[in-house]
């Protein structure tokens, strides 16, 4: 597959990145360097705090790749399921994702699958060459890089394994999964590597997460920081997710009690980052460092996306798809007062979603972890470990903040089946466009409901279907000979 970086293109690849942000920490002896960047070696690549916190700077450039989190993965999940309609039938934007219908050697899939493993090797790179390195800078920097790269690979590791494995509830994790690199990688010489299992993967993913909130900041020095760079929260809400798809409701409360430690609202969090709900849920996605982002991919002119690579352009400014009426458009609990519709317009008798408006060049923060999704596990947990007093405190706090004139009876409160499903609901409508759908779908064994419209359907999928998980990449069949044994 093509992942092999070496620590010379790594460094090129992230200086400018980093230049900005470690200006103020270098020392004039340091810019006086008279070796080129271009000519860093792989025997100083590490050899200074400017080059070490480029490269940690990148693992964040890494994971905003188009194909990842700049937004076409957030794409692939949500327009697999039933709330998103096709209009243009163009592979390049996702259709056969809509379709169910990827093949190995499809472009989603090889891209995909190489910028996830790119970024995992960039971090354990990183994570490498720290260890070969000490004390290139203070103990308690190192610490925050190492568990920076272990944050992103644990992301990218989770952001593959609920798409191109099977469900760990199908089996508690037995079934084969992916293969997981541990190590730095810089030449082909191991390329070769059986498949973990779904559950090996999973227990490798929590372990990089309990490190990383070890170690990680409370919190930046600014908003902007406290968004876009992991900090403790951000491994918390992480692992509440994490959890979550594994099933695992008792650690799914004991991760999200940590930031929401309250019962009953106004619902945040009293250590490190204050996270919290905003009032109005439309100043999410225009004020872009609000207390409710834990986690964003920041887009700015330098980095933006255009055309068929950028979500904005795909979702609004070429309207490829539309929300199906008979989705989460149509269902009641989504009702016409609900303030979520502000980010919806409607062209030619379609509606449209409008999460990411800004035009040409497109630079909305594409969201990855927002508290209101911290809110919505800890309900679905505790409801389905029988506390419904609080699931039902934590989803009312969710619905309320956009349309507080909806009352949910007593009927839905009251009944375990009836509030877990009003929940499931709430994520519809809450993380539309966000990239939850799939993974919704998957993690409890659901089918994918077929989907149509008078010019293209798609058939439902599932849970025994081959085409319930994508395929994987033809770029590993072909480069790692124990992939398939």
């Amino acid at each position: 597959m093509k992942r092999k970086t070496t620590l010379i293109s790594r460094l090129k690849g992230v200086w400018a990145l980093g230049f900005l942000l470690v200006a103020s920490s270098c020392s004039e002896s340091e810019f006086l360097d008279t070796v080129p960047v271009t000519s860093i070696s792989d025997a100083n690549v590490f050899s200074t705090p400017a080059r070490l916190e480029g490269l940690a700077n990148g693992l964040y450039k890494d994971l905003k790749n188009s194909s990842l989190y700049g937004g076409r993965y957030l794409l692939y999940l949500d327009v697999r399921g039933e709330d998103f309609i096709n209009v243009t039938n163009n592979e390049y934007t996702a259709f056969l994702s809509w379709k169910n219908a990827y093949v190995s050697s499809s472009n989603d899939i090889t891209n995909l699958w190489t910028a996830a493993y790119s970024t995992i090797n960039d971090a354990n790179i990183l994570l490498q060459g720290i260890a070969n390195n000490p004390g290139v800078v203070e103990q308690t920097v190192e610490a925050q890089y190492i568990a920076e790269a272990k944050f992103v690979r644990a992301l990218s590791y989770f952001s593959l394994i609920t798409i191109f494995a099977q469900p760990y509830q199908k089996d508690n994790g037995a079934s084969k999964a992916l293969p997981l690199r541990l190590q730095a990688e810089t030449t082909s010489s191991n390329n070769d590597l059986a498949r973990s299992t779904v559950a090996q993967i999973y227990t490798q993913i929590l372990a990089d997460l309990d490190a990383a909130e070890a170690s990680l900041p409370a919190t930046y020095s600014s908003a902007l920081l406290n968004t876009t760079r992991a900090h403790r929260n951000t491994a918390i809400a992480l692992k509440t997710r994490v959890y979550l798809s594994q099933g695992n409701y008792a650690k799914v409360i004991e991760e999200a009690s940590k930031l929401v430690p309250q019962t009953a609202a106004p619902f945040s969090a009293t250590t490190g980052v204050a996270n919290a709900l905003q009032s109005n849920f439309a100043t999410v996605f225009t004020n872009y460092t609000t207390t409710e982002s834990i986690f964003s991919m920041p887009m700015t002119t330098a980095d933006s996306y255009s055309g068929q690579s950028s979500i904005t352009y795909i979702l609004n400014t070429n309207s490829e798809y539309y929300l199906n009426p008979a989705g989460i458009l149509g269902n009641a609990q989504w009702a016409i007062t609900d303030a979520r519709r502000s980010l919806t317009r409607t062209a030619g008798g379609n509606t449209y979603l409008t999460k990411y408006a800004k035009a040409s060049p497109y630079i909305d923060y594409i969201p990855v972890i927002r508290y209101s999704e911290v809110l919505l596990n800890y309900a679905e947990a505790a409801a389905r470990q029988g506390d419904l007093t609080l699931a039902g405190n934590l989803l009312k706090a969710v619905h309320g903040r956009s349309d507080a004139s909806y009352s949910f009876s007593s009927t839905v409160l009251d009944n375990q089946t009836s509030l877990i499903n009003a929940i499931l609901t709430e994520r519809r409508i809450e993380f539309l466009g966000e990239g939850f759908r799939s993974n919704d779908l998957l993690r409890l064994l659901q089918t994918i409901p077929a989907k149509a419209s008078n010019a293209v359907s798609t058939n439902a999928v599932s849970p025994s279907d081959e085409n319930y998980i994508f395929p994987l990449s033809s770029s590993e069949i072909t480069t790692n000979k124990l992939l398939l044994n």
